[in-house]
């Protein structure tokens, strides 16, 4: 038998010798095992983070938009009225007052309903199109006070309507 080479100064022993194949053999055995691990992730199937899609979040989040216009729309009809003077104390069907109580009522479930379908839930997204579409039909009372504004916020509900019809993607696999 022939005895392994030792380095000057440092004479190796049978028992050193079998130590240090056992050592290779575990450093090899980390190391490939520490390489498995970290190539893991790449070969994993992806994890699903949440059921909603990111339309379902930009329709949740534009419906909060216009919860918000529409109230802000209700306390300024109730704390000033005149802000909306067209000639008459009118405007197509009610009075100030009471598009403010509806306007009011409509942009706090919106804020509601837009909140719920941001986090994901499916009850959120019918609530969220019906809302916006009583919205979009409701500022068409506005389009002859606040023309721009009103088209605006008609837009933005229809975008609504859209980002919460589109259904939601499969899972690959």
């Amino acid at each position: 038998m022939t005895r392994p080479e030792s380095t000057p100064g440092h004479e190796q022993t049978a028992a050193d010798t079998g130590r240090a194949g056992t050592t290779e053999q575990a450093d090899r055995g980390t190391r490939r095992e520490s390489r498995q691990e970290e190539g893991a992730w790449a070969m994993s199937a992806p994890q699903r983070a949440t059921s909603m899609s990111g339309w379902a979040a930009f329709g949740g989040s534009v419906l909060v938009l216009l919860g918000a216009f529409n109230v802000i729309s209700a306390l300024t009809s109730f704390f000033r009225p005149e802000y909306y003077l067209l000639g008459a104390d009118e405007l197509l069907i009610f009075n100030f007052t009471t598009w403010g109580w509806i306007l009011g009522v409509l942009g706090i479930v919106q804020l509601a309903a837009g909140a719920a379908a941001m986090s994901g839930q499916t009850w959120a997204r019918a609530v969220g199109v019906g809302l916006a579409a009583v919205c979009a039909i409701g500022h068409m009372a506005f389009l002859a006070t606040f023309p721009i504004l009103s088209t605006l916020i008609i837009a933005m509900s229809i975008l609504v309507i859209y980002a919460l019809m589109v259904p939601r993607r499969q899972p690959a696999g």
